[in-house]
């Protein structure tokens, strides 16, 4: 591990080096990299401050103070409330602002190909490549999974997504009201949770966990936003619950699918579940497994 985590510090060094984040005139403008950055998240169409705290990561006193630069520099116009939203503070840039914003696009342009320019061809591929598979990982290692009240709005906000799918893939469709187990009074404590999976403070993943009998437990409305698959979120997921089964004096987990979710079922089996008769009557479950904890 020691290892791994040198290496990942020589990998940083290289790297704010080579993009020169480190300077107060980042791509040679009159700011820094954050005012820069800044300025790409507010872009041509404007932002809400609290898109921008979400997006960059900053607590609010900092986030204030660059945005008063940037009025102060004249490219953005002073945070202002929404027209449909009054709680909401909104910030545009200014004519200059688009124009500073274009050229800020244009030169870092220009330092990727600097990056291209003294590389070989298939040293250019082998970069692209690498980055391509390090910014997935990266995102990856940004995902926050964490307990949520079922009737939270960023709950509901998944599994709206979540019955909307199934409604998209089921063959004839999905109705909530058929599904027998779409209560989701029962994954709130002490007898169930659900998580959430939040990649940059947006909500991207659920899975629910129920008690179902004396040492078993039920594992539901497991879902991974299309943006964020890829990145083994759905094995995440699925471990945490097992884990929260365990705590719970749970001695074998259930769940079950329809065939129409190939990826779902490829999860399970790969993760130790193993098909068993039928434990329940849900109409729209073809498959049933469950997994014995250790």
């Amino acid at each position: 591990m020691n290892s791994q985590v040198e290496q990942i510090r020589a990998f940083n060094r290289t790297v704010t080096r080579r993009l020169g984040v480190l300077s107060e005139k980042y791509l040679g403008r009159d700011r820094p990299l954050v005012e820069s950055r800044l300025l790409f998240e507010i872009g041509a169409a404007g932002a809400s401050v609290r898109e921008l705290r979400t997006r960059l990561g900053l607590d609010s006193g900092f986030l204030s103070r660059l945005l008063r630069a940037l009025e102060r520099k004249g490219l953005m116009t002073a945070a202002r409330r929404s027209a449909d939203d009054g709680r909401v503070r909104f910030a545009r840039l200014t004519r200059a602002g688009v124009a500073e914003l274009r050229r800020i696009n244009t030169l870092s342009d220009e330092l990727a190909q600097s990056m291209l320019a003294s590389l070989t061809e298939d040293q250019g591929r082998r970069l692209v490549a690498a980055m391509s598979e390090v910014e997935r990982l990266l995102r990856a290692s940004s995902v926050e999974i964490s307990g949520a009240d079922p009737l939270s709005p960023d709950a509901q906000q998944c599994l709206d997504q979540y019955f909307d799918e199934l409604a998209a893939r089921f063959r004839g469709g999905y109705d909530r009201d058929t599904d027998h187990c779409a209560e989701v009074g029962e994954f709130a404590p002490p007898k169930g949770c659900l998580l959430i999976a939040r990649l940059l403070g947006d909500p991207v993943g659920c899975g629910a966990l129920r008690a179902s009998e004396a040492g078993v437990a039920e594992i539901k409305r497991m879902w991974v936003a299309p943006q964020a698959r890829g990145l083994g979120l759905g094995r995440r997921l699925l471990g945490e619950l097992e884990r929260m089964a365990t705590r719970n004096k749970a001695r074998v987990v259930r769940l079950d699918t329809n065939s129409a979710l190939t990826e779902a079922l490829q999860l399970y089996r790969s993760c130790g579940y193993r098909e068993t008769h039928p434990f329940n009557d849900n109409p729209y479950a073809h498959h049933w497994f469950e997994k014995v904890l250790e």
